[in-house]
């Protein structure tokens, strides 16, 4: 047998001056782009794959692939966990150490983290496991440093090899052809074959070969050693090997002439190196060999080293070698370019911009939940749909701020032209997008948006929202209704209403269709100096109105919410007059909205804060308003209170919180406008744009107004009677 028991030291040393030194070709690493994707958004333990070489000239390399980490748990996949018993993809277990800063990384000590996991190695050998699972004599090691905003990677490998001391001797080398009798030949290849076909063995890179008196071969486990020495007539030790050179092994016979000389004690190993071509077995290129081991000169401890005589790879007992706590040096740090350095893996080059822009737009996101918090919710930011009404100072400002929060789905609407006055305000149009008349805001608005983030899903639908108290004509009918069921019909294919005109009226249609079908709308409106921010309450959860004049569902639109809590209210429920003309006859400096340029990105930052925390609240629409001394609570959802109104002076620099009720009389969402409006449709529609007092008649507010101006005459005439006495 080629495996035989160990003759004395004096003859192998003999022997081994006159042969040469086996030399291991070392690992090369391959590092698929992928990897390094997934790499952005994970620091776990990780898998690399090599082969059999299979091919004359190219060497295969150890290769890591984005499926060798674990799928990121915040990104849906729909692929399959990791194969194990790809014939292509033995596995081999490594560490990954991915540092946050560039300083680290270099200031990591390699030599102590090479020697730890060879050390693992070495224990795995003493333990039996290697036996088992051989898989673990191959272990790599990778340090990275992750630059996610310019999207450079910094890296180094190891492989760490045990090291034999004094190195192994060469005694025997040839093709296998040449070692291997025809019918040897046929029946190795036939096994290898069959070995490498089984889903159960195709991944085992060690195995063992057993060669019967009759020319027959077989493949067996490590663990069966005990079985092969007494069953067959020669036998070889067996491992896929990744180097194509006709001179040299590849790095994984390192470790494992270790594991056999200190597992089964031997000192003399032969062994095939296999290779393939085709996928089938290539004898012509696989190489069987003999090598000696001799006794270490000095091999290392925990407290540095021993001599010979207690430890050596070759003959020295299992016991010996735990008692004094043995383990080999280790060597293993891949070279670039004959230098001991470090790699660098650029993607920003091989990456599309759009992905790249993508990417790094959501790294403050991916940092904010890591550091500050966890519970945010990105998943639910990138997939809703948010519908602008009006593109102006908030509208351009509002836009802004929801790209930054990783809002990607976004359709703003307006019926105006950029102005000359207005790019200096807002902020999505420039000097030429006011030539020749202006340029459409909602189209200009959506190029602007386009240019600064490719990624954005962004619309622009020009058109003008119909109002109450500016009556159309009957020619004009048909015109105002199509408008109003193509307001309709973004509303319900949106999930976020953002009111952002600049008159009351304008708020007046969104707000009563916001409330029907039960959407989050947001207004934000400007004084001179002051602003208000505020979400509507929650409308008919089970209703879904039409303009066709169908009737809707029987669900009454009460003052409360669905959990009886009392229904917060929208913008017009504080009124005690419905939404009229406010433009005609208006001078100059009251058809532009004069305010004070910082009160625009300040409100229209609160209206988007408001929305992150309503879609990040568990109760979402019906959320309850907090009052400003409400306690923020421990459970991880939101990072402060949730208002109901937000409203501030930037002449006082102040800013307060209220809550407002919903208004059972209120001109846009109580339950007699919205029935209304589910019952009769587009005439309802109609009817309070034509007609002023259509909709105070409609809730009460005239009978109100009347109460309210006798009360006060019957209290004067009383102050006078008093008066006179």
């Amino acid at each position: 047998m080629a495996a035989s028991s160990s003759s004395s030291s004096s003859s192998s040393a003999g022997n081994a001056s006159k042969n040469p030194i086996l030399q291991f070709a070392p690992f090369q690493s391959s590092v698929d782009e992928g990897f390094w994707r997934r790499l952005s958004s994970l620091k776990l333990n990780t898998l690399g794959f090599y082969a059999p070489c299979s091919h004359d000239q190219v060497s295969n390399h150890l290769k890591l692939l984005a499926e060798s980490l674990p799928p990121d748990p915040n990104v849906q996949s729909t692929s399959n966990e990791l194969s194990l018993g790809n014939r292509n993809r033995c596995p081999v277990p490594g560490v990954l150490y991915n540092m946050n800063t560039l300083e680290s990384f270099h200031a990591l000590d390699r030599q102590s983290l090479l020697k730890s996991e060879a050390k693992k190695i070495w224990e795995d050998i003493n333990s039996g496991r290697a036996e088992e699972d051989c898989s673990v004599l191959s272990r790599f090691l990778l340090i990275s440093y992750a630059d996610l905003k310019k999207w450079t990677f910094r890296y180094w490998f190891a492989f760490p090899g045990l090291v034999l001391d004094p190195p192994a001797i060469v005694t025997d080398w040839k093709p296998a052809t040449d070692f291997f009798n025809p019918e040897e030949r046929e029946s190795l290849s036939a096994a290898c074959n069959e070995w490498r076909s089984s889903s159960l063995t195709a991944a085992t890179p060690f195995f063992l070969i057993s060669i019967y008196s009759n020319s027959r071969v077989t493949l067996r486990p490590l663990r069966d050693w005990a079985t092969c020495q007494h069953d067959c007539n020669k036998l070889l030790f067996g491992f896929y090997d990744p180097c194509h050179l006709p001179s040299n092994p590849g790095w994984p016979l390192r470790n494992f002439l270790a594991f056999i000389c200190s597992r089964w004690k031997l000192e003399k190993v032969r062994f095939l190196c296999y290779r393939e071509k085709h996928g089938l077995a290539d004898l012509n290129n696989s190489i069987v060999g003999e090598a000696l081991v001799s006794i270490p000169q000095g091999s290392e401890t925990e407290n540095g080293y021993v001599d010979s005589h207690c430890a050596y790879l070759a003959g020295i007992s299992l016991s010996e070698w735990k008692t004094s706590q043995f383990f080999p040096k280790a060597v293993g740090w891949e070279p670039y370019k004959g230098k001991s350095t470090s790699r660098c893996m650029d993607l920003a080059s091989s990456l599309d911009p759009i992905r790249l822009a993508v990417s790094a737009a959501d790294l403050n996101l991916k940092l904010m939940r890591w550091r500050a918090w966890p519970a945010l919710d990105l998943h639910v930011l990138s997939n809703t749909k948010c519908l602008l009404l009006g593109a102006g100072t908030l509208g351009c400002q509002v836009a802004r701020m929801l790209m930054a929060w990783g809002v990607r789905k976004i359709t703003l609407l307006d019926s105006g032209r950029v102005a000359m006055s207005n790019p200096l305000r807002q902020s999505l149009y420039t000097f030429e997008d006011c030539i020749n008349g202006g340029e459409l805001k909602a189209i200009a608005a959506v190029k602007s948006l386009k240019h600064i983030f490719p990624g954005v899903e962004a619309e622009g639908v020009a058109m003008a929202i119909p109002m109450p108290g500016h009556p159309v004509s009957v020619k004009e009918a048909p015109n105002v209704l199509e408008d109003c069921l193509l307001l309709q019909s973004l509303i319900d294919s949106h999930d976020i209403v953002f009111l952002l005109t600049d008159t009351r009226e304008s708020r007046w249609l969104p707000t009563l269709l916001s409330a029907a079908s039960n959407k989050i709308a947001i207004t934000a409106a400007l004084g001179f100096d002051s602003f208000l921010v505020m979400r509507h309450g929650s409308g008919l959860p089970s209703s879904t109105p039409t303009l066709s004049g169908a009737k809707g569902g029987e669900t009454e639109h009460s003052g409360l919410a669905s959990d009886q809590r009392p229904r917060l209210g929208c913008y017009f429920c504080n009124d005690v007059v419905a939404p009229t003309d406010s433009t005609t006859n208006r001078t100059l400096d009251q058809q532009c909205t004069v305010t004070r340029p910082g009160l625009a990105p300040i409100a229209s930052s609160l209206a988007v804060e408001l929305l992150v925390e309503i879609l990040q609240h568990p109760d979402g629409i019906n959320a309850p308003a907090d009052a400003a001394n409400s306690s923020l609570g421990d459970d991880g959802q939101s990072q402060g209170i949730l208002p109901h109104q937000i409203r501030g002076s930037l002449s006082q620099f102040s800013q307060f919180t209220l809550i407002g009720h919903a208004s059972n009389i209120c001109t846009a969402c109580s339950t007699t406008v919205v029935s209304e409006f589910k019952n009769r449709g587009m005439d309802f529609v109609l009817e309070a744009i034509n007609h002023p007092t259509y909709l105070e008649d409609l809730t009460g507010l005239t009978e109100l107004i009347k109460s309210a101006s006798s009360f006060q005459l019957d209290w004067e005439g009383e102050d006078v009677s008093d008066t006179e006495n």
